[in-house]
């Protein structure tokens, strides 16, 4: 009796604990699924709206302000329907070619075509934000890098064959690199490092900018006639637009609001302030003023070289980082482009293009595991190597840019054709291309033929290095 009642006891025991480990698996299974983190959620929609900020009005002001201003509204327009364009093509097919199921280290699959499985839920074991945020703000990147790409073609690019080259440019240059790089690509593979953008956006588009300049050709009366910037305040307020929405494109990047976002939001400041100084001062000692469009540059400079390393260096760091930018985007602006004779109209290349090269390769330099576990020691911290990672980064993102440019303005020229006519081109792109003009005070004749002999360039320049070159240019 007492051993079958033992026995039953036992039985009872081993059954209670059953079943109370099968009504606990559902819990345990709930515990390990991807849960969504409101704050985390709340910082990323933030850092979305943020860099859309970027692009307009950000972006939109910085370069309808250096055109002259018969060009004003076809330059912001670049910028404004980049932002429309590009967030259309994201979801019908641009996301899922960035970050769909990798195929073969070179594009993403059709998994997310039409935004098909993009959802409320966590896209990752390791993700706290809704699946749609990401996606969103990834948005926001393809828009900018397409937008940055308008300043070189500005005052002569006919608007369709801006419409058709964004496509394919996106399509062809934009959405394989951020496969690459942040969608389980090959360089994601090899462990090139890239933050926030500094290949995928900034190299991408500098150098996609350059040959569209190549192509295009230099503006009528280019560089014999040079035209100042008509609006130095609207750079600058887009200029500190941008400076501001730039915390979401690098501080956002870490994509959740822990230790890593502070740590980016302090590399950003600390790197554009370093680089404006720069900028400012190497100005104040060659041109002999300090200007204001200079320093507006200089913090853009800085902003182009720290994304690509906001999350793998420290604050220290930064500052060399940003000063060597503000620096090199400078002589890029006011010597190379000089000697090379190329008419690059907003200097796309003299920042982004060569201030994004910097960025990665100082990547290479500064990078510690101390700041980010999840990245790579640098040179400094006795790693050759990852130097190495970030020039194949770099090599790629200049040798796709290239080709895939000139693909494009190749189909483009053969469709629609790339520049307006001299005439069109004369009276300016407000008028030719969408019947409007931004100041209706001035008489068409007035709009059409205001040039003043400054500067090759007045994008990143200062006024004094406009009217010693175009001094030059006269006794020439």
């Amino acid at each position: 009796m007492i051993k079958q009642r033992s026995r039953r006891v036992a039985a009872g025991l081993v059954t209670a604990l059953a079943g109370s480990l099968l009504f606990s698996l559902p819990a345990l299974a709930e515990e390990a699924a991807p849960v969504v983190d409101t704050g985390d959620t709340a910082w990323m929609l933030t850092s979305t709206a943020l860099v859309l900020l970027m692009t307009a009005p950000g972006l939109a002001l910085f370069y309808g302000g250096l055109v002259r201003q018969n060009n004003i509204l076809s330059t912001m327009m670049h910028s404004f329907f980049t932002l429309c364009l590009i967030s259309v093509v994201w979801v019908l097919w641009g996301y899922t070619l960035a970050f769909g199921t990798d195929a073969g280290g070179v594009i993403g699959g059709l998994d997310f075509l039409g935004f098909k499985g993009v959802g409320q839920e966590p896209n990752a074991p390791t993700s706290t934000i809704p699946h749609l945020v990401f996606a969103m703000y990834q948005a926001t990147f393809a828009v900018i890098t397409v937008g940055l790409i308008s300043g070189a073609y500005a005052e002569r690019m006919k608007f369709s064959a801006y419409i058709l080259f964004s496509i394919l440019w996106a399509t062809l240059v934009y959405f394989p690199l951020a496969h690459w790089v942040w969608g389980g690509g090959w360089l994601m593979q090899l462990g090139a490092l890239d933050f926030a953008g500094g290949t995928v956006v900034h190299i991408s588009s500098g150098v996609s900018a350059l040959a569209a300049a190549l192509v295009l050709g230099r503006r009528l009366l280019y560089p014999q006639q040079v035209f100042p910037p008509h609006n130095l305040p609207f750079t600058v307020i887009g200029a500190s637009l941008l400076w501001f929405g730039w915390f979401g494109f690098n501080a956002g990047s870490a994509l959740a609001s822990g230790g890593l976002a502070g740590q980016a939001f302090a590399t950003t400041n600390t790197a554009t302030a370093a680089a404006a100084l720069a900028w400012t001062f190497v100005e104040w000692f060659h041109r002999r003023k300090p200007t204001a469009l200079g320093a507006a540059s200089g913090a853009v400079a800085g902003l182009v070289a720290i994304t690509l390393a906001a999350g793998f260096v420290t604050v220290p760091a930064s500052l060399a980082i940003g000063a060597g930018g503000g620096i090199l985007c400078y002589l890029g602006v006011n010597v190379l482009k000089a000697r090379l004779g190329y008419d690059d109209a907003l200097d796309v290349f003299g920042v982004h293009g060569i201030g994004g090269t910097w960025g990665a390769l100082a990547t290479g330099l500064f990078a510690t595991k101390a700041v980010n576990p999840a990245g790579a020691d640098g040179l400094f911290y006795g790693n050759a190597g990852q130097l190495v990672k970030q020039l194949v980064g770099v090599g790629a993102g200049w040798g796709l840019a290239i080709a895939g440019t000139l693909v494009c303005l190749g189909i483009v020229r053969l469709v629609t054709g790339l520049r307006v006519t001299k005439e069109e081109e004369m009276s300016g792109l407000d008028i030719s291309q969408h019947g409007e003009s931004a100041y209706n005070f001035l008489p068409p004749a007035a709009v059409a033929h205001t040039a003043v002999h400054a500067a090759p360039s007045f994008t990143m320049a200062s006024a004094p290095a406009h009217s010693g070159a175009a001094k030059g240019a006269e006794q020439r």
